[in-house]
């Protein structure tokens, strides 16, 4: 009898979503090379050398440990981050995710250019925290740390909605995460098992060792693959 996965993991196996993974074939390839998919975003990069980023390159070093991680294409720790807010990118010209008074054939640098002038006199919503609430295939789901915290987030998405021009259909649902890895192939579903223990021990190890992620402030970025985000204009 083959193990299922549980019901917030079913997205990531074969038997319970045969579907290709989205990015596939845009983000990166099947032998897990990252491609051309220009953009720009809001992210709060890991504080380097901070404890609480040892433990959370510990989690990905455990997924990356795993006999089937060959199904996964790993981004550099370099680029690791959360995002705070979707900027633009080169395969997804179309509204509402493109701001309604820029041409939709405007190249990326310009739109760039654009957005740092726009974002010259941005004042930030405060400082937050977060911490870890949960772990998948594609790396950690995080949160504020606290109901103030989450607060101060949804106040940042809002103030960055009017100079970017626009807000994403998950405006308000949107996950926070920090990506480590994307899918190639879906999981076996015989390994679901032994992928949900591996989550249930990294959670339990971060809400130990790293109960607040730490954070650098938020930064505009822009980025040419998954590789790597340029901080072009540190915000607030």
């Amino acid at each position: 009898m083959l193990d299922k996965p549980r019901s917030s993991l079913t997205a990531f196996f074969e038997g319970t979503n045969p579907t290709p993974p989205v990015h596939l074939g845009t983000r990166y390839d099947t032998s897990g090379n990252f491609l051309l998919e220009p953009g720009n975003t809001v992210v709060s990069h890991l504080v380097n050398g901070s404890p609480s980023e040892a433990a959370v390159i510990e989690v990905r070093e455990r997924m990356r440990a795993m006999p089937d991680a060959g199904r996964l294409a790993f981004t550099p720790i370099s680029s690791l981050h959360m995002t705070l807010f979707q900027g633009i990118i080169e395969y997804r010209r179309r509204l509402p995710y493109w701001p309604s008074d820029v041409a939709l054939d405007m190249s990326i640098d310009d739109m760039t250019r654009l957005y740092l002038e726009r974002l010259q006199n941005f004042e930030g919503s405060g400082t937050f925290r977060i911490k870890a609430i949960g772990v998948t295939p594609n790396g950690l789901t995080v949160a504020g740390a606290s109901e103030e915290d989450r607060a101060i987030m949804r106040a940042w998405r809002d103030a960055l909605s009017v100079p970017f021009g626009y807000r994403h259909p998950d405006h308000d649902a949107y996950v926070f995460h920090i990506t480590f890895a994307y899918q190639t192939r879906r999981l076996a579903d015989e390994r679901a098992s032994a992928w949900q223990a591996l989550f249930d021990d990294c959670l339990a190890f971060l809400e130990r060792e790293a109960p607040v992620i730490e954070l650098r402030p938020p930064a505009f970025c822009a980025f040419r693959d998954m590789k790597h985000f340029e901080e072009l204009l540190v915000l607030g």
